[in-house]
């Protein structure tokens, strides 16, 4: 049962930041004033600032309906309630800011460190517990259908099977892993295999998702529980693989090239993979080390169908082909 302390910080944010907010839209000067400091040129600027408190005060009153699973919006907010302090203390030091200033930064950050990080380390908990014994691999496979009425058995026995497990549609690893499925597809489907996809929303979302990457005829199976996601091995990963430096860098690069997030639609921990499945066996399978990896499908798919030939990646990183591919050929 989750303790109830964390919604109560945050509803106790989300006030505060759109009363705070909204008092600095309607009156730009009264701080100014309070402190007995000159009036700037610009207020429309003090009221921008403003403007962005109120709407992380709406992040933290959503975020409050489940704050271990909407921990994104808490490190947001807590970063900024780092840089806003260190920021200050940089323009006071240069005598840019005076020291009375400093009020407004006790009440809109430093009593929020201590809670903030509280709920993010009982998030981290969260996440980390050992998961329960997962189904039988075979049994799901053989039980649950697509939205074209289809089980992972009954795809596999007619020939190989791609099946591509996505991280939640709101990433934008998952939306670039769309588009290289997508631009990969012709050429998986002449090597003589089918493409699945699992993934954690609901049918209708998972229609609109697909179908902007003339995907959503392909058979999909809806996975909110990610009981299969477990049963293929996929576990919840750690912060190192969903955070890590170099993740957000090439997070940010994909958002500059239009692969932009979306809202969060499932278990934001859950890491991806893909698998290929011959007559209800695994053959080939790709396990993420970290969520930015960009595995090559068709490669995958080539060394699963071409018995006897290179089953070399063609175009994927020699640190993906190294670390993430398994080439044994007996079911796991």
């Amino acid at each position: 049962m989750q303790a109830k302390w964390p919604k109560w910080v945050l509803t106790a944010a989300g006030i505060y930041n759109l009363a705070w907010g909204a008092w600095v839209v309607l009156a730009p000067m009264a701080w100014f004033d309070w402190l007995g400091v000159e009036r700037p040129n610009y207020p429309q600027i003090w009221q921008c600032v403003g403007m962005i408190v109120g709407v992380y005060g709406i992040g933290y009153l959503l975020a409050a309906g489940n704050p271990l699973r909407h921990w994104p919006i808490v490190l947001v907010g807590l970063l900024g309630k780092i840089f806003g302090p260190i920021g200050f203390l940089n323009a006071a030091l240069r005598g840019e800011l005076p020291w009375s200033w400093g009020a407004t930064i006790l009440t809109n950050d430093l009593i929020w460190w201590i809670p903030f990080a509280g709920i993010l380390l009982e998030a981290l908990r969260a996440h980390s517990q050992p998961q329960s014994v997962p189904d039988s691999r075979e049994s799901l496979m053989s039980e649950v259908c697509s939205q074209r009425g289809a089980t992972l058995a009954q795809l596999s026995a007619r020939g190989p099977v791609l099946t591509i497990f996505v991280r939640h549609f709101g990433c934008v690893f998952c939306r670039e892993a769309l588009a290289d499925l997508a631009a990969a597809r012709p050429a998986i489907e002449a090597e003589g295999a089918q493409i699945a996809i699992v993934h954690q929303s609901s049918l209708m979302k998972a229609t609109e998702m697909l179908g902007q990457y003339g995907l959503d005829d392909l058979h999909r199976y809806s996975d909110p529980s990610c009981a299969l996601y477990h049963a293929f091995g996929l576990s919840r990963g750690r912060l190192s693989q969903l955070l890590g430096p170099r993740i957000w860098l090439r997070g940010f690069l994909l958002m500059m090239r239009g692969h932009s997030p979306g809202a969060v639609d499932g278990d934001v921990f859950q890491m991806p993979g893909a698998f290929v499945i011959r007559n209800g066996q695994v053959v080939r399978s790709f396990r993420h080390d970290s969520a930015d990896d960009r595995p090559d499908y068709l490669a995958i798919v080539q060394s699963a169908t071409r018995d006897g030939q290179d089953a070399s990646l063609v175009g994927a990183t020699p640190k993906l082909k190294k670390r993430s591919l398994d080439l044994s050929a007996s079911a796991e």
